[in-house]
């Protein structure tokens, strides 16, 4: 860890690990696969090949001729960018290898060639999709590079370790048949500590009801914004994304500014809490804005929510603009879709019958098994999150690397049946597009009656919650919102340091109907969209005044060191 530790942060994401960061679903999906889904795709696929044989014969005939060009040494197919497996240059110096690749690589284009666009002809955007990923899964397990044979770098490494490659690779695989149910681990999780090597951010919790925790941080200025923020972290995964270390920690750097800050962390739910649903963590965000408010002093705060955090924080607020309650000032969302009418990985499987069977097993369950799905959604970025794992673990013999963003998206949390019935709820009918089409807490929700300050931000190259999405939510509400848009991932886009010198985002004032008009007209800048928002922020937090002499208060009296215990509970 110390020799991780040394090295370059960004350097080390783009070297090493961002191929996995830029793939991991983070703080989503809620649609449960499982292998009957698949086998379902599966079926409809083959069916709607057989159902076109001109289709299939003409991908044969070009393929039949580029496997000629293969093995007369006249092809020029070559991967795409970006494509790590081919990298070796025995690839491209062994006519054999080159061969091999060759001939992988026409085979994979015939065969995703037969996957239609569209859906005889329709804009059903979903089948297509599916038959996709179907394709694409099988072409992706039959690379040679998934083979010792097939993989010029791991035979090479047998040679150069004289074999202990292979025991190696053994061990590991058999410590994950043993230890994480059979799936490459990505992450080396040792050097991590909870509380030690990362959450380290000094604060207290300050207050406990049976869904969450409220941290409250420790003022590190000689002044402070009387206007406190709250952090909603999604609920299916664990709050600290936000505060990974030093220096990498939004939380920190908000702190360092001279921001009040409080975060939520959520329970790891059993299945004794399977009835609590949207209305139930809707009420709970409204208790910690009562709670800090008392400990503040500040009539009001400014509301910070990621993913699907955001979604339940966005129906808070359609719920205080419905009750004329004015505690919060201003909300920011962070990587938050609420339009899911756009295509995206999240929507791509929300169909009726995927959701009433994700209903019904979470229902039987009691709870969404966040660690089961997280295992099964890794196959919607096979090459990324496991091929590329199982070359590493088992063929080269090596161990994953030690990474925070790594290890957190692999520390995950239940959702209860009746809240991932909401969002799965939200996910298929898309409520919040429209008005009064979803009650919380007794009150219609409508999104335009919404007159809070906004800032919303988007991920350029997010694929679970495409930026476009987001740039809809921006357009829902009723009063001033900024859109930022980030150059990077989902998580990526999170965690987004100003020590990033790769960094950077589009802003433009101008909110048009269409989001391509949107960055066309969008201006270009370095750096991290943190200081954009704090800078943002500042301008609603209120006068400056002397920090807290001790945490909490009379009433609400700090309970224990922050990280505190909600985020220790295991899956």
């Amino acid at each position: 860890m110390d020799n991780l530790a040394r090295k370059d942060f960004d350097q080390f994401a783009a070297e090493e690990a961002s191929p996995a960061i830029n793939s991991i679903l983070g703080a989503n999906p809620f649609v449960e696969l499982d292998i009957n889904d698949i086998a379902n795709t599966y079926v409809d696929l083959f069916g709607s090949i057989a159902r076109q044989p001109s289709r299939l014969f003409s991908a044969a005939g070009k393929l039949v001729g580029e496997l000629f060009k293969v093995a007369t040494g006249e092809s020029t197919i070559e991967p795409e960018n970006g494509d790590k497996r081919f990298e070796d240059p025995t690839w491209k110096d062994n006519p054999a290898y080159r061969g091999l690749m060759q001939g992988y690589l026409a085979c994979r284009e015939a065969a995703l060639s037969l996957v239609h666009e569209k859906e005889n002809g329709g804009n059903n955007w979903k089948i297509p999709a599916q038959h996709r990923f179907a394709m694409t899964l099988l072409t992706e397990a039959l690379a040679p590079t998934n083979t010792l044979i097939g993989n010029p770098a791991a035979l090479k490494r047998v040679f150069e370790t004289a074999g202990n490659s292979l025991v190696n690779g053994l061990t590991n695989f058999v410590d994950d048949l043993m230890n994480n149910k059979g799936m490459p681990s990505m992450v080396d999780k040792r050097p991590f500590k909870v509380g030690k090597t990362i959450a380290t951010t000094p604060g207290s919790v300050v207050f406990r009801n049976e869904l969450c925790e409220v941290i409250q941080y420790s003022p590190v200025t000689r002044q402070v914004r009387t206007r406190p923020v709250l952090l909603v972290p999604p609920q299916i995964n664990k709050y600290y994304v936000m505060d990974l270390a030093p220096k990498r920690s939004l939380i920190e750097y908000a702190v360092g500014q001279g921001i009040q800050f409080f975060t939520i962390s959520w329970r790891n739910c059993g299945p004794e809490f399977r009835d609590r649903g949207l209305d139930e963590y809707v009420a709970a965000i409204k208790e910690v804005i009562a709670v800090i408010t008392a400990i503040t002093g500040s009539p009001d705060i400014n509301l910070l929510a990621v993913c699907s955090g955001g979604m339940t924080s966005t129906l808070l607020l359609g719920h205080l603009a419905a009750s004329g309650d004015k505690r919060i000032n201003s909300a920011t969302l962070l990587v938050t879709m609420l339009d899911s009418g756009d295509q995206s990985m999240t929507g791509m499987f929300a169909t009726e019958e995927t959701v009433r069977a994700a209903s019904a097993r979470s229902r039987a369950k009691g709870v969404l098994d966040a660690d089961t799905m997280s295992r099964l959604f890794a196959w919607l970025r096979p090459n990324d999150l496991v091929w590329s794992y199982w070359v590493n673990n088992y063929l080269m013999g090596k161990s994953p690397a030690p990474f925070d963003i790594l290890y957190w998206n692999a520390d995950s949390t239940n959702l209860p049946a009746k809240l991932h019935e909401g969002f799965l709820d939200l996910l298929l009918r898309n409520p919040l597009v429209g008005r009064d089409q979803i009650e919380i807490l007794g009150t219609p929700i409508n999104l335009g009656s919404v007159k809070n300050d906004m800032y919303i931000v988007g991920g350029m190259t997010d694929h679970i919650c495409s930026w476009r999405a987001c740039y809809r939510a921006a357009r829902l509400f009723g009063g001033s919102t900024e859109f930022v848009l980030n150059s990077s991932g989902h998580v990526q886009t999170l965690v987004c340091p100003p020590t990033n010198f790769k960094a950077k985002y589009f802003t433009n004032h101008s909110l048009t109907a269409d989001p391509e008009a949107w960055m066309d007209g969008a201006t270009e800048h370095k750096g991290s969209w943190w200081d954009n928002w704090l800078e943002w922020l500042h301008r609603r937090s209120g006068e400056w005044t002397a920090p807290p002499v001790t945490l909490g208060s009379d009433d609400y009296q700090p309970i224990m060191a922050a990280p505190g215990t909600y985020v220790h509970q295991l899956p």
